[in-house]
């Protein structure tokens, strides 16, 4: 890394119109090595690149955190020099550094921090650690018809499954989320049984389009109880009971991704009738579903409001969204009050400020 900028202070000098920033950012929370360089001054992402780990874990049937964060120690300074050939950017035209702090595996976590520490006190910029779920939500604010605040947030993943309001940058109210697995982990889990391998999710819908999607009347997990939180273990379970019995995959699949969109609506229904928002936006790696983005869809057209979801190759994780993220913060002239870093493997979305202040 060749790094010409004179100044050594690590944070932004006094004179820097901050909402100029170009940000270089690193997400390495769980089993994606990912980074982006991100134009404040254009509003423009550069570049982004993401390596996946699939191969890595396949064999193990899941992610195993030692490997993950050796691939990620691997693959950083690799990225890092295709994305900023990519950027047509050299170190010296980055104004600052963000990161992914957390939530996330632990050792994964530290290796990106690891290194974007490394960049920022190379280069004598600015750093800032980024909450991986709030570059999630606002990933969508990279799209040309972006969300206007506020808006409902529906956020879908491996790790996490929640409902949001979301008033601003920043100002977020957890409404309900899934008390056990979250919807990603139950389509990855019903996928394993299945023997579509892993990571299953994508396989299984891929699996559900040839079968009958009311084939299987599987109960929908808790929409009869009053509140906002899902439950999917039980639906998991009951998809292990039916494959148990000889029941076709292909129906099975069907039956159990309608079920889960089913239950969604349901819920979001209802999270939008309290909170009285009219625009949606549905985040996440699950996100990338296409019955659950037409079903959304249509839902939001019939309700005269609006639905928002990232491109499709931002769903999963991506160092854009945090390069968005990071980039609203820091033009606030937010950023890490010390030299060091300590990474929060878990970091509750409703535990952070506005803008402005100091990591």
């Amino acid at each position: 890394m060749v790094c010409k900028r004179q100044a050594a202070s690590p944070l932004f000098p006094p004179t820097l119109e901050v909402k100029r920033v170009r940000v270089l950012a690193v997400e390495s929370s769980c089993d994606e090595t990912a980074l982006a360089v991100y134009d404040g001054e254009r509003s423009q992402l550069l570049a982004h690149r993401v390596h996946s780990q699939t191969e890595v874990h396949a064999d193990y049937g899941g992610v195993v955190p030692e490997l993950a964060a050796r691939d990620h120690m691997r693959r950083l300074p690799v990225l890092a020099r295709q994305v900023m050939a990519d950027a047509g950017m050299g170190y010296g035209e980055i104004d600052a550094v963000a990161y992914t702090a957390g939530p996330g595996l632990a050792g994964a976590l530290m290796t990106g921090a690891a290194f974007a520490k490394g960049v920022s006190a190379s280069c004598g910029i600015s750093a800032l650690a980024v909450n991986h779920l709030e570059g999630h939500i606002l990933a969508p604010l990279l799209e040309a018809e972006a969300p206007a605040f506020p808006f409902l947030a529906l956020l879908v993943s491996g790790g996490h499954s929640q409902l949001i309001e979301v008033r601003a940058v920043g100002r977020y109210r957890l409404l309900g989320e899934s008390i056990d697995d979250a919807i990603g982990e139950a389509f990855d889990k019903s996928a394993k049984l299945m023997g579509l391998g892993y990571p299953g999710g994508a396989a299984l819908s891929r699996l559900a389009e040839d079968g009958d999607p009311v084939a299987v009347p599987f109960t929908r997990p808790m929409v009869n109880r009053p509140g906002l939180d899902l439950s999917f273990s039980g639906l998991k379970t009951a998809v292990a009971n039916e494959i148990a019995a000889g029941r076709d995959h292909a129906d099975v699949a069907a039956s159990f991704e309608r079920t889960v969109i089913d239950t969604l609506e349901i819920k979001l229904r209802r999270a939008l009738d309290q909170t009285g928002l009219d625009r949606l936006v549905v985040a996440g790696g699950v996100a990338a579903n296409r019955p659950l983005r037409e079903r959304l869809t249509g839902m939001m057209v019939e309700r005269g409001g609006s639905v928002h979801f990232p491109a499709i190759e931002l769903c999963t994780d991506n160092a854009a969204m945090i390069a968005l993220a990071g980039w609203l913060r820091l033009s606030a002239g937010e950023r890490d009050a010390d030299p060091g870093f300590a990474v929060r493997p878990r970091w509750p979305l409703d535990s952070l400020s506005p803008p402005g202040r100091a990591a």
